[in-house]
């Protein structure tokens, strides 16, 4: 395998999550070859399927963000319950109790990135300063940014 890119499906394998529900499969992007302290994940859920209700806490604290691509879903962390649809995205703190199901007709396609809690200082990049002026509305300086993207 080129340890630049990784096709879909690739390294695709089915496993069952926390006890969840039905079918589901996984792809894990660049295991054991990206120095990024995150998983990446691309997870399929048939219709029915769920992760299983759990939390990470302090035997192993991890954070967890899902990014829906296709399909619908309900995510419950703690007490709340979220309805997701394809760019919709959940963040599930550390010790969170969460859970997701396929809500859907269709198989549901997401991107999960999970890791240890921390920071990363992000004052440098262009890109992180427009998207904070699009959270807080704050207008941007003008003339724009010169600096694009991550790099």
């Amino acid at each position: 395998m080129n340890d630049v890119i990784e096709h879909a499906g690739q390294t695709a394998f089915d496993y069952r999550l926390h006890d969840g529900e039905g079918e589901a499969r996984f792809q894990w992007y660049f295991l054991d070859a990206s120095r990024m302290p995150v998983a990446v994940q691309r997870w399929e859920l048939a219709p029915g399927a769920s992760e299983g209700m759990h939390a990470h806490g302090s035997d192993r604290p991890l954070e967890e963000l899902y990014l829906v691509t296709d399909g619908m879903a309900t995510m419950r962390v703690d007490d709340r319950t979220y309805h997701l649809g394809p760019g919709d995205a959940v963040l599930a703190p550390v010790g969170a109790e969460h859970d997701l199901r396929n809500t859907g007709n269709e198989t549901l396609r997401l991107v999960v990135v999970f890791g240890a809690p921390g920071t990363t200082d992000w004052s440098w990049s262009g890109m992180a300063r427009a998207a904070r002026t699009a959270r807080t509305g704050a207008a941007d300086r003008p003339g724009g940014d010169a600096e694009g993207g991550a790099g």
